[in-house]
């Protein structure tokens, strides 16, 4: 009951005041499936993308952070193929910085910011990073084009 009645304030809240950039609804009436879409932030390679990302919200929510993945392909160190992503307040603690007093408007806003500023040292894609540290104009190339070709409306 505690996560329903948090996760209708978090969507509320999210529907009312989004962070810039950012949406989020629910995926046909289903109050543990959502989706998002992020846009690509100015000045960086994903500028003018629009990104979709599906969140599954867990039966222990908050007390376990919810599954987000990209279900839209982009060229980053942090975010596999499949779209998932390595982000710290994604997973729980030891290894991670998941907190209760995190929210879904935090994870998405942490998202967006980790597009703008990947971490190069904790990688899910070696390639795209070692690329991103040792040839930046490539990385940069290659994200635009990306974003072109799966993210462009």
């Amino acid at each position: 009951m505690q996560r329903a009645s948090r996760l209708k304030r978090e969507l509320s809240l999210l529907a009312t005041e989004p962070p810039p950039g950012v949406t989020c609804w629910q995926n046909e009436n289903q109050l543990d499936e959502l989706r998002a879409q992020i846009l690509g932030g100015a000045d960086t390679p994903y500028e003018k993308g629009i990104f979709n990302l599906e969140i599954v919200v867990p039966e222990r929510y908050p007390f376990e952070p919810p599954k987000i993945r990209f279900l839209t392909p982009i060229y980053h160190p942090n975010i596999d193929s499949a779209g998932r992503i390595c982000l710290d307040v994604l997973k729980l603690p030891p290894k991670g910085a998941w907190r209760p007093s995190l929210n879904i408007s935090t994870l998405l806003t942490s998202i967006q910011l980790l597009m703008a500023e990947p971490n190069p040292d904790d990688p899910l894609m070696a390639d795209i990073s070692s690329e991103y540290k040792y040839n930046k104009q490539l990385f940069l190339l290659r994200a635009k084009e990306w974003t072109e070709k799966y993210a462009s409306q």
